[in-house]
């Protein structure tokens, strides 16, 4: 099914006047090198899937046996294979494939669809228009609170194709949820192109928290491209966690902050390592009263890879307030990091804005003491980056955050 059949016209024109526009960040890319993907039959459950899949969703947030989420999802390269709601969460939430939900409810196309990003925003946005889309529609109803996360990977398991997605998510009022996001690409996979289109919409008293776990080829592109509009009294944390090698990724979230005390936080932590160029940053658009934000980075470089770590506090309302939190340590004298926080006032001038930055090497003297008391010099230079990059401040149910944390010690095993 081709989300072309749900594109108006108006949409269409729009995406068309920008196939050739470059994006504000990061290096531009020929998309004529990616093939699209051919279609992929339906599995009846994910430990049906090869072990090397297996193992790879795995370390992409994704748990196969189900057991601790509410349900899942999961597309391999083009093609939605599998999606399952547990049936304890029947008439709590829905899980659809995009193009179900839009042939299934006229009011997703009228109201959600292409409604929150721009489809002329860049030349990845106009890409992801004018072409089959494949992705998730996640509804949560009226006042459910869910207890257990849903599931949803992206997978490429062919080699140079473009993976074109757009994912809707809608909390309505009161509603609760976490969904934990893997993205990944199987172990053949050297290079591709991931164009992942999201819109998040959270009605009033609502709660999304979002994780995003990626897991990339070395040689692979991945431009998201994502806006949450958050009404009265709703939050939006977003979690970000890139440990792995990947050629070059570049995304700049927005989160509009619509109604009266609603609130965002954006959070990640970064590995840069070997040859990897990393755009990343998020922007938040204080309008309601009382609304407040904040954007906390993590990142670590090492070898020749290449960190931008980019922020905008937008406040538009003069009762508001948001922080920006940027860090880096630097491991390498070929790597680079690059901090550009931002503040805008616009007609606000009692709104809050602040920032803080720092860039540097691991303090010798913090690395002296640890040897002191009996560790090596790379025991120590680990266990600071450990605590550098703290877990706790994406605020995750304790089994996700133990097993991000592994995923870190893993990553700190093989690179450090």
């Amino acid at each position: 099914m081709s989300s072309r059949h749900y594109i108006d016209e108006k949409i269409l024109e729009l995406a068309k006047s920008a196939l050739n526009k470059k994006a504000a960040y990061g290096q531009d890319i020929d998309l004529s090198q990616f093939e699209e993907a051919e279609e992929k039959d339906q599995i009846s459950e994910l430990s049906k899937l090869p072990e090397e899949i297996q193992k790879t969703i795995l370390n992409a947030g994704i748990e196969v046996s189900e057991e601790s989420r509410s349900g899942s999802f999961l597309q391999l390269d083009h093609s939605v294979v599998y999606r399952r709601l547990q049936q304890r969460y029947q008439g709590q939430l829905e899980i659809l494939d995009i193009n179900e939900a839009l042939e299934k409810y006229p009011e997703v196309r009228e109201k959600y669809f292409w409604k929150a990003v721009k489809p002329d925003r860049d030349k990845y946005t106009a890409f992801s228009a004018t072409h089959p889309a494949h992705g998730y529609f996640i509804r949560v109803f009226k006042g459910q609170k869910v207890e257990k996360p849903i599931q949803a990977c992206l997978l490429l398991q062919e080699n140079a194709r473009i993976q074109n997605v757009h994912n809707i998510v809608i909390l309505e009022e009161g509603a609760e949820v976490q969904i934990i996001n893997g993205c990944a690409t199987a172990p053949k996979v050297k290079e591709g192109l991931h164009i992942g289109i999201s819109e998040f919409y959270l009605e009033k008293g609502s709660r999304l928290t979002f994780t995003m776990v990626h897991n990339w080829a070395e040689d692979f592109y991945v431009r998201p491209r994502g806006v949450t509009v958050v009404e009265d009294d709703a939050v939006f944390v977003s979690n970000y966690v890139l440990l792995k090698p990947v050629k070059s990724i570049q995304s700049f979230p927005i989160a509009v902050l619509k109604g009266k005390n609603s609130v965002a936080s954006f959070n990640s932590l970064l590995y840069g390592l070997k040859d990897s160029e990393i755009d990343m940053g998020s922007h938040i658009i204080l309008e309601g009263e009382n609304s407040s934000g904040q954007a906390i980075s993590r990142a670590i470089v090492k070898d020749s890879a290449k960190i931008y770590s980019r922020g905008i506090l937008e406040a538009r309302q003069n009762r508001s307030k948001a922080h920006l939190d940027c860090r880096g340590i630097l491991l390498s004298s070929n790597g680079m990091m690059y901090a550009v926080p931002e503040l805008l006032s616009d007609g606000a001038p009692q709104s809050h804005l602040s920032h803080e930055a720092a860039i540097g090497p691991i303090a010798e003297e913090e690395v002296e003491y640890l040897m002191s008391r009996g560790l090596s010099k790379d025991e120590a230079i680990s266990l600071i980056t450990q605590g550098f990059m703290d877990v706790k401040i994406l605020g995750l149910p304790k089994q996700l955050e133990n097993y991000i944390q592994e995923l870190i010690l893993q990553t700190q095993e093989e690179n450090m």
